[in-house]
């Protein structure tokens, strides 16, 4: 039986012109969105909402309205990411599913995941082709990509994996890294790697890299190429430019996945080039078969210490 649908009135306070300026967004469009996002009806008089959809979509809206006149009243310049931080905060407040139930099989490790975010990016990442991970180091971004890939792999889903990661680091480039191809790239693809040696072992890992079954390259090497029924990482994809990232989004072919993680606080691009990543979460955001799973400093599964820096880092961030 489906949700009765039924109206809300709601009434924000205390009311303020300038609140609501910050409030509603220039044409309205921080309440279309929050329409969008929950599928209802929104009707505003002032500071007074009505808001019309199926009762428990109501709910979450008018919490999120909450939430957001209430940072508005602090002075929070409410941008994309604010309106996403809230919607997804609300939904985490509401949810009653036993995350616990969500498994991923492994030969070695049977993985859980330790957060809602992480249950989600797990269930995002098995409902869509295309996945964005955002959010700071420590959170199981890489960790539960690789789980799932070996997964898919072991489930006959996807018949190899592609482990890329554009290799910028701090000004560093492959040209003056020493060693072949493969040495050049490894450095920056050990989160993968450790992850895999974890799920299936060292042997295996090996046996399977060697018959290309994984598949480990550079960015710059993905042109020209289309993969079919692959499942592709890309890591530290904050440090790609716009081009490359379009680049790598256009060589995916049939019957494959495409998980791009990233951290939008550690761009290593020198300062006048704008990240690949930040375009794409501006462009592809609200994309049917796209999905993104935004991390915060509650996903932290590392030292506590980690979660205090991520946050200590990101205030500082938004003070700026």
């Amino acid at each position: 039986m489906p949700d009765k649908e039924s109206p809300k009135n709601l009434i924000l306070s205390p009311p303020d012109a300038n609140v609501l300026v910050r409030f509603v967004g220039e044409l309205n469009g921080n309440i279309k969105f929050i329409e969008k996002s929950f599928k209802v009806k929104v009707f505003q008089n002032g500071n007074k909402l009505k808001i019309t959809g199926h009762d428990e979509d109501v709910k979450l809206a008018s919490d999120a309205f909450k939430k957001l006149y209430e940072a508005a009243g602090k002075g929070v310049e409410i941008t994309k990411e604010t309106l996403h931080l809230c919607i997804q905060e609300v939904k985490e407040d509401s949810s009653s599913q036993d995350y616990e139930d969500i498994i991923i099989k492994t030969p070695k490790k049977t993985i859980k995941p330790r957060s809602i975010n992480q249950s989600k990016y797990i269930q995002s990442i098995k409902h869509n082709e295309i996945n964005f991970g955002i959010g700071p180091a420590g959170t199981g971004k890489t960790f539960l990509a690789m789980a799932l890939a070996i997964e898919f792999l072991l489930d006959k889903k996807v018949e190899k994996i592609v482990l890329i990661r554009p290799a910028v680091e701090a000004g560093e480039k492959l040209g003056f890294l020493p060693g072949d191809l493969s040495q050049k790239v490894d450095p920056y693809l050990r989160p993968l790697y450790d992850a895999m040696y974890q799920m299936i072992g060292y042997e295996k890992s090996e046996r399977l890299m060697n018959r290309e079954i994984i598949e480990i390259a550079p960015l710059a090497y993905m042109r020209g190429r289309t993969l079919n029924n692959s499942f592709i990482i890309m890591d530290e994809s904050q440090n790609t430019t716009t081009e490359q990232m379009k680049m790598f989004l256009t060589r995916m072919g049939f019957g494959s996945y495409a998980v791009i993680n990233g951290d939008l606080t550690q761009i290593d691009l020198p300062k006048n080039i704008y990240s690949g990543l930040k375009d794409a979460v501006d462009l592809l955001d609200g994309t049917d078969g796209i999905g993104f799973t935004r991390f915060n400093s509650k996903d932290v599964v590392r030292h506590p210490l980690v979660k205090k820096i991520v946050d200590a880092y990101d205030k500082r961030l938004e003070e700026n």
